[in-house]
């Protein structure tokens, strides 16, 4: 079990947000990659923690071959771009926007006089020169939901072997996992156990294990990322 914790990571950003980032695989940022950050797994390539300032935005700028996921936490957002300009984001929604071959632009911009908090993942398509698309999810409030990946016979996700799940767990709740996993926490604390040690993760937790058991502490969010080859 690998553990990194997101306070331990020197903050950055960029335009209108500040952002903590745990995963900067070397594929995409090479030696520009931060020694403090951890790499992927299958495709997935990058995890940032991001504040939004007071009326903070992105800028307008563009994407291509690349899947980007936002997971709103907290506050909102409203997106412009390329792909279904004004669908807004609120908290517990997520919005994940495929780049394909013909790329896509967007601009994330917080409307309110406050903070507010969003995750962005970004994952490497399994085929390169695929039509860009976007799809809209609203979490369940309790259970897992499953916000990408998954066969060409679906359609509720773009397919992809990394499959990232969300799952929102009361106290007491228990999951197992078989397989190499990247789980972050989001909210709420858990006990992790693997075959060599017990982990009491938290918010802000990135954790890499091989093969895990976890109960939920307290009520409790996490991003699941698996790869099947």
């Amino acid at each position: 079990m690998e553990v990194l914790n997101r306070d331990s990571i020197p903050l950055g950003g960029f335009a209108g947000l500040i952002e903590h980032r745990l995963i900067t695989d070397t594929r995409i940022f090479g030696e520009r990659k931060p020694s403090h950050t951890a790499e992927g797994l299958g495709n997935f390539v990058f995890l940032a923690d991001a504040v939004y300032k007071p009326f903070g935005e992105t800028q307008m700028h563009s994407h291509h071959e690349i899947d980007v996921i936002s997971v709103m936490m907290s506050g909102r957002i409203k997106h412009q771009g390329s792909l279904e300009h004004g669908q807004d984001l609120v908290a517990g929604e997520v919005q994940v926007q495929r780049a394909g071959g013909e790329g896509f632009s967007h601009n994330e911009i917080n409307p309110d006089n406050s903070q507010n908090r969003l995750l962005q993942l970004w994952v490497l398509p399994d085929e390169a020169g695929q039509a860009a698309g976007y799809k809209h999810y609203v979490l369940k409030p309790q259970g897992i939901t499953r916000i990408y990946g998954g066969d060409k016979a679906q359609t509720a996700t773009f397919d992809s072997k990394t499959v990232i799940d969300i799952a929102r767990l009361d106290k007491d709740e228990s999951l197992d996992f078989q397989q190499q996993s990247l789980i972050y926490v989001t909210a709420g604390q858990i006990e992790l156990s693997d075959k060599e040690q017990t982990y009491q993760a938290k918010d802000g937790d990135l954790i890499r294990t091989e093969q895990v058991s976890l109960v939920a502490n307290t009520q409790a969010e996490l991003i699941v990322v698996r790869y099947n080859a």
